[in-house]
């Protein structure tokens, strides 16, 4: 049976296994996370920073509960990481208190 991801039509793929290319299962750990519509352009930021499989891992790894929130940190430090190889999101948080610094 095929997942539908969050709001999609059943048979639709997830936002990763769109990118991936490939059937979305019903167990599938990232349908939940991964919307068909904009799913596949956060999903493949990951897939070039982490991994496809270390995603999934670190998914399971966490308590059900936890994994929604997991899902926005790692995909928002994989687009820090591509604007910023180096420092990722450090340098984001870096700026930000260099404007408290600034404005106190």
């Amino acid at each position: 049976m095929a997942s539908s991801g969050v709001g999609g039509v059943p048979g639709s793929p997830c936002g990763a296994c769109k990118f991936l290319r490939r059937k979305c299962a019903a167990e599938c750990v990232f349908a939940p996370y991964f919307c068909a519509e904009d799913g596949a352009a956060q999903f493949a930021a990951i897939h070039k920073v982490f991994g496809a499989s270390n995603a999934a891992k670190l998914l399971q790894q966490v308590a059900p509960g936890d994994r929604s929130e997991v899902a926005a940190t790692v995909t928002y430090e994989a687009q820090a990481r591509l604007r910023d190889p180096v420092y990722g999101c450090v340098a984001h948080i870096f700026a930000l208190q260099q404007q408290v610094i600034t404005n106190s």
